[in-house]
């Protein structure tokens, strides 16, 4: 093959050497016999067929190195991959359907079946069931909130401000020595209404003593039919005229002075209670102001202490209004009928629960209460009738029947076959979206995936809290885009619970974060921004979580804290599978040779040890380099191609020059040049030709991706060096014995194989024109650089690249509007200022 390719080269040197009719003609019969004779000896006939007589597709086909024909292997390996894809997942997720019983619960049995011997089973499932329904069951433990304990304390407080201020403002009570008026005849005085007051005052006036206020009215029918007023009418008369017969006139004048200030008081008072806000208006009414300060005290006191008894016993949530109620009621015994119905209301307002649940000693109870279950026990004598023909399989007849071997397990072959479709069904929709998504693939891409995707299986067989969904999410997403890791952690969702016992609440949970790690993985750049999407990824697990659980589980009213702690520990899990995605990364990049935005970012730090040493032993390349660099990103750019990749490629390919930094003229910083003293083109070009295998060598030991390693060779693709092949011709003409090959002046390929290696071929083939370009207009470097890309295109060095011959001139703009950035303007500094400013430095 390798002198067919050297034979097509040669052809391709006659046919623009002999560009008349005839030579085409000649060109095209010798086309059809090297067609004829690579259709003999190769095994690519089929597509030498399809070709016919095509140049350019047969010199694409012969071109191209053996490596890179990998259509046939290609047409062997996916199909290869996709099948122990379905076989692996289908034997690693539907274990179910390899031993699945056939006389399993709710079965009817085909046959009377009885025990071959005595046995006492143990019914683990059931054990289980009721273990965890103990646990759901018990009692929650509940402690004092001694923070409600200071709200109720500082409510009871400004309540009873409240009721001294009322008091104050109504004035002492009673407010006369009870020697000269009773308390009770003291209070009818102050609360009577104006003409019983005046009508006690007319009746004094009838012993001959004149009262300082005026006649009363008449006395209304209603009161003169309320014997209870009447009563407390009389008594009030009798004792102020027992008073008024022995005291002298000022005593009494001085006395009813003294009632009068209390019913003004009082009054005033009352209309105050009355304009209380409505929530404040339930609190205190007159009876306050009818007790006398010692009964006033003594309420105080006994509701403070009622309070801290009640509040140390506990209020528990939910308590019933009327057993509160009968609660305070048996407090306050000992105060008397007229103050116990105020401390009644005043309890009855600031108490609140303040027993909450204590999830330490709660868990601990409620594992107490699940140990305390007993092992359910089956028990069965040889020859008993373990189920009989046509009855319903109960659980405890299936434990007897399986422990026995009975229940007949064997594979299901039905199940088996319809999930191995549905996992056929799921590869190939990974396979759609990759085409569309991620196209090019390699087997050993397949095979991470793969592996990644039985770990999932694996996590579920070993028990653990949380599955590590959140982990392949962030694996696939940041390797191979967002599309095929949405794809992954979605068809796993739907396919274990089919093939496995999975929890419905971790699983959908896990989901949930593995689909936020895979859409937000692959828009990062730096190992700094995957950390904090796994704290998001672990938060979105938690909050999932707790949701789903309190609104699919019954018991979570009552032990609400296992739900929020179970929570957290889904939080922890999903930030922990996080942080082994993470932790495992630069591992899977370099074991299968991955090429994702984090890690062509960390390639393309300038402080990485071989680009420092570039910069150093061979600046004018690091400096040519870059410029190539902002050449070929702006281009892929505007390509849609992949711009971290492009300016990783550009900066690690010249790096082979470090070889012999002298040997390439932007590293001779205007000394002699080497090439003139060896005066030999066949050594100076082999010195130009082996910056490609130095690069590839260099590129290896510092185990660059092998796609940053194909920029080495394929951005000089076959180009010839011409410089050195022209002076070898001139030197031929001169000296006849000298032979010159132009294979040994062209670069050994390949010539681009991607759209990204292409660009940057075209970049490094335009720099040094663009640089030496100093007064020349935009139009000029335009067609300079169309110039360049034309020879490229011609020469066949982008045949394999995928860039298209109308995407050229989109390139050349590119690159012509990048150099007038870099060449642009300025304003020259005037000589004085340049003098002035020395002088100032001086």
């Amino acid at each position: 093959m390798k002198s067919l390719r050297l034979l097509t080269r040669r052809l391709v040197q006659w046919q623009r050497t002999f560009p008349s009719p005839a030579s085409r003609t000649l060109l095209r019969q010798l086309y059809r016999q090297v067609y004829q004779q690579v259709a003999a000896q190769t095994q690519q006939a089929g597509r030498l067929v399809r070709i016919y007589l095509k140049p350019k597709a047969f010199l694409r086909l012969i071109c191209q190195p053996r490596r890179l024909r990998k259509g046939a292997s290609d047409r062997v390996q996916r199909p290869l991959l996709l099948l122990i894809a379905i076989v692996s997942l289908t034997s690693a997720i539907g274990y179910r359907f390899y031993n699945e019983p056939q006389l399993g619960t709710d079965r009817i049995a085909p046959q009377t079946l009885r025990a071959p011997a005595s046995a006492r089973v143990i019914d683990t499932k059931t054990t289980e069931m009721n273990r965890k329904a103990a646990r759901v069951a018990a009692v929650p433990v509940l402690m004092i909130d001694q923070a409600a304990n200071q709200d109720i304390y500082r409510s009871l407080q400004r309540l009873l401000e409240r009721g001294d201020e009322l008091r104050e403002q109504a004035g002492a009570f009673p407010f006369i020595d009870t020697s000269v008026l009773s308390t009770a005849t003291q209070q009818y005085l102050r609360q009577t209404e104006e003409w019983n007051w005046r009508i006690a005052i007319a009746a004094i006036d009838g012993v001959g003593v004149t009262p300082p206020v005026p006649a009363p009215p008449p006395v209304p029918p209603a009161e003169q039919n309320n014997g209870s007023t009447n009563a407390s009418l009389q008594v009030a008369v009798i004792e102020l005229q027992n008073y008024r017969r022995t005291a002298s006139l000022e005593d009494f004048s001085a006395l009813t002075d003294v009632i009068l200030r209390a019913r003004e008081r009082y009054a005033a008072t009352v209309a105050d209670l009355a304009a209380d806000k409505p929530e404040e208006a339930g609190f205190y009414d007159v009876s306050l102001l009818n007790l006398t300060d010692a009964e006033w005290q003594k309420t105080r006191a006994t509701i403070r202490t009622s309070l801290e008894q009640m509040l140390s016993q506990g209020i528990a949530p939910g308590l019933p209004d009327k057993i509160l109620e009968t609660a305070i009621q048996n407090q306050l015994t000992d105060l008397s009928p007229a103050s116990a119905p105020i401390a009644t209301r005043l309890l009855m307002t600031v108490l609140k629960p303040n027993l909450v649940q204590d999830p330490v000693q709660t868990k601990l109870r409620a594992e107490q209460a699940a140990q305390a279950v007993e092992n359910v026990v089956v028990e069965i004598e040889r020859g008993e009738v373990i189920v009989q023909a046509g009855e319903r399989i109960t659980q405890e007849d299936f434990v007897l029947l399986d422990y026995f071997g009975l229940s007949r397990r064997r594979i299901n072959w039905w199940g088996l076959f319809g999930f191995s479709s549905l996992i056929a069904a799921g590869v190939t929709l990974f396979w759609v979206v990759e085409r569309r998504s991620h196209p090019g693939l390699r087997g050993r891409d397949y095979c991470l995936v793969l592996l990644l995707t039985l770990t999932a299986p694996l996590v579920v067989a070993l028990n653990l809290p949380s599955m590590n969904l959140p982990a392949i999410g962030l694996l696939v997403g940041s390797f191979y885009g967002s599309a095929l890791g949405i794809t992954t952690v979605g068809l796993l969702s739907l396919i274990l619970p089919i093939g496995m016992e999975v929890a419905w609440t971790n699983l959908l949970a896990s989901a949930a974060a593995g689909l936020l790690g895979a859409g937000m993985a692959g828009q990062l750049r730096s190992r700094e921004e995957l950390a904090m999407l796994g704290g998001a990824v672990g938060l979105t697990q938690g909050v999932v979580y707790l949701v789903l659980s309190l609104m699919l589980s019954t018991a979570t009213t009552t032990v609400w804290y296992v739900v929020l702690t179970t929570a957290a520990v889904q939080s922890l899990m999903g930030l922990s599978w996080s942080i082994i995605a993470l932790g495992l990364s630069p591992y899977m990049e370099r074991l299968f040779d991955l090429v994702t935005p984090i890690r062509l970012a960390e390639l393309s730090n300038p402080n990485r040890p071989m680009l420092k040493r570039l910069a150093s032993e061979a600046p004018g390349t690091f400096q040519h380099t870059l410029f190539v660099a902002t050449l070929a990103e702006a281009a892929a750019r505007a390509l849609g191609c992949n711009v971290e990749l492009v300016r990783a490629g550009t900066l690690y390919h010249d790096i082979g020059k470090m070889h012999d930094p002298l040997g390439f003229i932007e590293n001779q910083m205007g000394g002699p040049n080497k090439h003139d003293e060896i005066n030999n083109p066949w050594l100076s070009a082999a010195i130009i030709k082996k910056h490609v295998s130095e690069g590839l060598v260099m590129a290896r030991r510092c185990r660059l991706p092998k796609a940053v390693q194909a920029f080495i060779p394929e951005h000089q693709g076959t180009m010839p060096i011409s410089y050195f092949y022209h002076q070898a011709l001139e030197q031929a003409k001169t000296d006849p014995t000298l032979q010159v090959d132009e294979a040994d002046f062209r670069y050994s390929g390949p010539i681009p194989q991607s759209r990204e290696t292409g660009i940057v071929m075209l970049a490094d083939s335009c720099e040094a024109a663009l640089r030496s370009l100093k007064d020349a207009t935009p139009e000029d470097a335009l067609a300079m650089v169309n110039r360049i890309l034309r020879a490229r295109w011609q020469d066949h060095q982008l045949i394999d690249s995928g860039l298209s011959r109308a995407e050229m001139g989109c390139i050349a703009e590119i690159f012509v509007q990048v150099w007038q950035q870099f060449n642009h303007q300025r304003i020259p500094y005037p000589k004085a200022a340049l003098g002035s400013q020395g002088g100032s430095r001086e």
